[in-house]
Formats: structure tokens, sequence, C-alpha cells
């Protein structure tokens, strides 16, 4: 079995040969290239690996651009220290990860599956997944956070994006408050949180607020051009929104990507 691995990491490509020597002894392992630019030269010009390792960010960018316009007979197992979102559209779409730091027993497995599939990929097939893949990632490749583990008493909890109404942060606390009015304390700011989150559900109201979309119930136009919001769970304090964020939060009401600064 010849493979190609595709890792931008010295160490983690180090470490996954030395598995995949474990794994298989007779998988061979063609080169270790490490950029999209360098991959898609190498495929054009070298005949199909029996299967391609490939990490998902490279030196110079994702490597699903590798595949854009690049017909590829190869299946593919990536590799990825991404969270939940990026894993869920893998199992969707049928493609196989190994979760960083790989170990044995998954690679092993995944070494399973890829001969057991092996005789159903063709290349209309796989440029599909590919493509479909691709979609289901956010924009710029880099998946938002979907989950968190909360405090609540002397308990952990997974609390799902999905729950989440709005943060606040007030007296250098914040504070994620569910849609069913629970209230978690976060060791997050708001800055923090505005980078992991995925800016089509969540607005960067003021300095105090980052809500969910499904949190806003009504805005009422405000003196200075700034709007007030009736949010549910409902707040305490009055929130705005300034002016300066008023067309931008509008426009993303209307499901407009809303930049970020």
């Amino acid at each position: 079995m010849k493979i190609l691995l595709l890792e931008d990491e010295y160490p983690a490509a180090e470490r996954l040969q030395r598995l995949l020597r474990q794994a298989d002894p007779a998988a061979e392992v063609l080169t270790v290239l490490r950029s999209v630019a360098d991959a898609r030269q190498w495929l054009a010009s070298n005949p199909a690996p029996d299967l391609i390792l490939s990490d998902i960010q490279l030196s110079d960018g994702l490597s699903f651009e590798i595949f854009a316009g690049l017909v590829v007979r190869s299946p593919i197992i990536f590799t990825t220290a991404y969270d939940e979102y990026a894993i869920r559209a893998f199992r969707v779409r049928s493609i196989d990860y190994l979760l960083k730091p790989i170990k044995l027993a998954a690679l092993q497995a995944a070494l399973t599956k890829f001969h057991d599939l092996q005789a159903g990929f063709s290349a209309p097939d796989n440029a599909l997944r590919l493509e479909r893949l691709l979609e289901a990632l956010p924009a710029g490749g880099k998946p938002y956070k979907t989950r968190f583990l909360v405090t609540s008493g002397t308990q952990l909890l997974p609390l799902d994006i999905d729950q989440v109404a709005y943060f606040a942060t007030r007296h250098e606390l914040t504070t994620l408050v569910a849609r069913d009015n629970r209230r978690f304390v976060l060791d997050y700011t708001l800055e923090q949180l505005e980078r992991l989150l995925d800016p089509r559900q969540f607005f960067r109201a003021n300095r105090q607020l980052l809500l969910h979309l499904s949190a806003v119930r009504r805005l009422h136009p405000y003196f200075n051009g700034k709007l007030k919001l009736d949010l549910h769970p409902e707040t305490t304090e009055e929130m705005q929104v300034s002016r300066d964020k008023a067309g931008a939060f509008k426009a993303w009401l209307e499901g407009d990507l809303a930049p970020r600064p």
C-alpha cells in the first residue's frame, strides 16, 4: 500500500510514519508534503497513491484546496485537531478522520475501513465528497465552537451551542445565559468568544453583550441612532446596540453575515 502523507508539522509527520509502520509494516510512505502547492504539483505529475493521509491545516492553506479542480482517485483519511463541528462533517460525508494526537488503535481501525471501502471509491464520488465537505465547513475553513463544558455545583455539564441565548459580562466576569435561563460563569472574555463562535449565529451587540440570533425578540429605535433590545431570557438591565453597529445588526438579523472587526 502506497501512501501520500500531507502534514506540515515535522514531529507529527514523524510520529504518524512510526504508527504506520506498526499498523501496517507493508505500508510505504511515498513522500511527505507540507503545503497545498507542493501537493497539487505532486498529484498532477505522479501516479495516484493507494491512500492519502492529510492534515487539514497545511503551511499555505487548507488541504481541501488541493482537490479543487484536480481529479484525485485516491481515498483520503483526514487527520485533524479540530473540534466536533468538523468531525460531524466528516462523519456525514463518509470521509474517515483521525483525531490528533493519533492513537495506534485509531489508525489501525481507519486502515481497516480503508481496505473495506477501497473498491467503492471512484474519482467522481471522491470529488463530490470533498466538495460537500468543503461546503459543510465555515468560511475560512476554521470550525467554530459547538459546545461548552460548564460548571453546575460540583458537576461539569456539556452544553451545546444551540442552547445558548447570550453571553454577558459584568465586573470582569462572563456569564453564559442559556435559553432556559440557567446561568454559568465562563473562563472566557467576550473577545475570545467572538473569535470562537459562528458570526452567522452570534453578534457582539456592545461591550457587555454577545448574543445568539434566537435571543432577539424585538428591537426598538432608540435615541442617537441606537437600538433597544428585548431579549429572551429577559435581562435585568437595558440592552442596546450602539449607533455604529445598528446597521450591521439589522443586516445580520436579515441573514447577511456581519463582518468581524
